[in-house]
């Protein structure tokens, strides 16, 4: 048994919302508020996604009005914003092409290619590319919720002992607000730089803290193991 992160089937919104690409301003002004969301998907007859209309994108139809008894309105400085606080349906108001996600991937995964487009949700999609979730930044930070014990213990039973066979006497584990402190003795750098290397890939782990002291630098430059007293792994 390995120690794996949450996927993104755990966290996602299965009843997702969407529109099509004729759908009006006002019919999506009234889906995100009736449904409480802040965007919804736009998607073609087979159910595939073209792109995403949120909050954003509906503002700058606000933007564009005048000032009330003919105030100066401020028009939007780029070509494309023009264009969207100009449409009338989704196909206009919408950012394309959407970033996506497979339920497979892993929490980690989808909060690197959120970050990588710098969007804050993914539209989830199956192997046929049909819609069949949605998952946003609230619903990958739930893993931080994971209880300190809950930790320990996964750290413990799958890291410690299944993985690397240690006992709870080499290595000892504490979890606290999801800060892990590992402690003990073990024969190799590699181990202690192995156990604080998979600990951190533990859901709900905020860092590792290794205090893990070693005889034998498996790791020395020279390429052979060093015999010598204890060492313990730097604090990163």
């Amino acid at each position: 048994m390995t120690a794996q992160h949450s996927t993104v089937s755990e966290v996602m919104t299965r009843d997702v919302v969407t529109v099509r690409p004729d759908t009006s301003f006002k019919e999506i002004t009234s889906v995100l508020s009736s449904h409480g969301i802040s965007a919804v998907p736009v998607a073609d007859e087979h159910g595939a996604p073209m792109g995403l209309v949120s909050e954003a994108d509906l503002l700058g139809k606000q933007v564009e009005q005048p000032e009330k008894y003919g105030g100066q309105a401020a028009p939007p400085r780029w070509p494309h914003e023009r264009a969207k606080a100009r449409a009338e349906h989704a196909a206009g108001l919408m950012t394309s092409p959407v970033a996506t996600a497979h339920a497979d991937w892993s929490v980690a995964q989808a909060a690197r290619e959120m970050n990588r487009h710098h969007v804050k949700r993914l539209v989830v999609v199956d192997e046929t590319d049909h819609i069949i979730g949605i998952v946003s930044r609230p619903d990958l930070l739930r893993v931080f919720l994971r209880p300190d014990e809950e930790i320990r213990e996964e750290i413990h039973d799958e890291v410690l002992t299944a993985i690397l066979r240690l006992s709870g006497q080499e290595v000892q584990v504490q979890v606290h607000d999801g800060v892990v402190t590992l402690r003990g003795e073990v024969e190799k750098r590699s181990t202690a730089e192995i156990a604080e290397r998979l600990a951190k890939g533990v859901d709900g782990v905020v860092t590792v803290r290794p205090m893990i002291d070693y005889a034998i630098d498996d790791r020395a430059v020279e390429g052979r193991p060093q015999p010598g007293t204890a060492h313990r792994t730097p604090l990163r």
